[in-house]
């Protein structure tokens, strides 16, 4: 008790000082998960003297985070921007990882000399991408819809069978023509599970009358954390079953949904953070000096040889152009799941686990620096990035449970082709309406003739069957103006090298998607 202010103290620091750092590398254009590395290595043996080394605990509380990460990635995930992109994302996080294995696996048995199996298991801890990396680099590019869900749902797939390829090879026993299936079948039954948890948790959500406002997001989030949990049990991919129960529930029709997604979306960045920080405070500086040159040559094999392959062989039946398939292979950042999944063999006494640890971790900053400040040069070079000043319109909605309708709270963005519409022109679907307009701190209830302004803030009434079409029609107005149905923009996802703006990419939870 007399150590808890002090645990306190230091962890509250530490979420504020890396709260703000989010906002410092959206400005330098670096994800923020270096900053939250720095914070745990300053925290760590070689800074302020705190020694934390039980690779257990580091797993344990590593998996927790990853199962609340990928709760909150399903539950913001628009199903409209993924499903255009569905085959692309889901041959990314299977096929793509097969060959990236064995690329980098022969690679490296080959260049370092390493015992084929644990090649390729550096090739398995290596092949997962992360969404916090990934998106907090690509936020503002403007990148067309099928590249943006592509990567969002490879970043959410890929973990599962990740994690059993490396759970298999960090086995002492031998390996068998049966374990492909047994892998087959954990990802099948846990996609199943976590669909069937979804609907069933978004039906008794619907259904019940709870007390509280607050109590609608705790149920929530756990479905999602049970869905991790029964799967595990029965012996399939929790990971997998908590990414599809979140992602089902989030695209469903639930009481407080956007209160629901702010909550996981707050406890998603409260995972990021405590992870990386973990990460940080477990890595021993004095160590990475000696894993320097693996972590060098792993990295070329993997940017250079296994991530350019293993996205030609997912993209094959897809018509992927050649720029975008550059832009995928260069936009497979690491983040912290391969630190993670490295510690899987140390805790299975693997001989070498503590080298790869080591290894990745080097490994996963360099990437980052690398890959993390050219992503921005790569798209424009290859022609592939869109307007980066302008954002989408932001929805806030607030239930109005008694009526069945929503209140819909947006800001018109500076460059938005819905300047000067009329609100007549609107158009928006019966069922809802435009009711109050806020303009320079003053209110006023529109009329049809009223036109609206660049940083007006509206207010507009729907019912819940009117929700999803009249926030299409903003977005359309948004992006294309009054004549939005003749130019074909019906506010789904556009492609951005038409010239026309999608949803922005997430930092883990970022600003810039239309709630729903």
């Amino acid at each position: 008790m007399d150590d808890l202010p002090f645990l306190l103290g230091i962890g509250a620091a530490v979420v504020l000082v890396s709260v703000l750092a989010v906002r410092v590398s959206t400005r330098v254009g670096l994800p923020s998960l270096l900053i939250y590395l720095g914070i745990g290595v300053l925290l760590g043996e070689s800074g302020l003297g705190i020694r934390f080394d039980d690779a257990g605990l580091t797993q344990a509380l590593g998996v927790a985070a990853l199962v609340l990460i990928l709760a909150d990635g399903g539950l913001s995930t628009r199903w409209n921007t993924v499903r255009p992109a569905l085959g692309l994302g889901i041959a990314l996080s299977t096929v793509a990882v097969a060959v990236s294995i064995g690329v980098t696996g022969l690679a490296l048995w080959a260049l370092l000399g390493l015992d084929l199996r644990v090649a390729f298991l550096w090739g398995a801890v290596l092949s997962s991408t992360d969404a916090a990396a990934v998106f907090s680099v690509l936020r503002n590019l403007g990148l067309s819809g099928r590249l943006v869900g592509s990567l969002e749902l490879e970043s959410g797939l890929n973990d599962a069978p990740v994690f059993l390829a490396v759970v298999l090879l960090s086995s002492t026993t031998a390996l068998s023509w049966t374990d492909p299936l047994l892998v087959v079948y954990e990802l099948l039954v846990g996609g199943l599970l976590g669909a069937a948890l979804g609907r069933v948790g978004a039906l008794g959500l619907r259904r019940a009358a709870l007390p509280a406002t607050g109590l609608y997001p705790l149920a929530t989030l756990a479905v999602c954390i049970l869905a991790f949990a029964s799967g595990q049990l029965l012996h399939a991919s929790g990971l997998l079953a908590t990414y599809v129960a979140a992602l089902v529930l989030g695209n469903s029709t639930l009481p407080h949904r956007e209160g629901s997604r702010s909550f996981a979306e707050g406890l998603g960045w409260l995972a990021q953070i405590g992870l990386f920080v973990l990460l940080g405070l477990y890595v021993s500086p004095e160590r990475l000096t000696d894993s320097v040159v693996p972590a060098l040559i792993a990295g070329a094999v993997l940017l250079f040889a296994a991530r350019p392959l293993s996205v030609a062989a997912a993209s094959i039946g897809f018509r992927v152009p050649w720029r975008e398939q550059i832009f995928l292979s260069w936009a497979g950042l690491r983040g912290a799941v391969p630190i993670v999944l490295a510690l899987v063999p140390l805790t299975s006494g693997l001989p070498g686990a503590r080298a790869l640890v080591d290894a990745v971790f080097v490994l996963v900053v360099v990437l980052v620096l690398v890959q993390g400040t050219t992503l921005p040069f790569v798209a424009r070079k290859l022609g592939l990035a869109g307007d980066s000043r302008v954002e989408e319109i932001e929805v806030d909605a607030a239930p109005l449970d008694t009526l069945r309708a929503d209140l819909l709270q947006m800001t018109v963005p500076i460059g938005s082709r819905m300047h000067g519409v009329y609100v007549r022109e609107l158009r928006l679907p019966e069922g809802s309406g435009l009711s109050l307009v806020v303009r320079n701190g003053t209110s006023f209830t529109p009329q049809g003739e009223s036109r609206i302004q660049e940083g007006d803030q509206l207010l507009v009434v729907t019912t819940e069957t009117a929700r999803d079409a009249a926030e299409e029609r903003l977005r359309s107005v948004d992006r294309s103006g009054r004549l939005a149905r003749w130019r074909g923009d019906t506010g789904g996802t556009p492609n951005l090298r038409s010239g026309e703006r999608g949803t922005p990419p997430r930092d883990g939870g970022g600003p810039g998607t239309m709630g729903r």
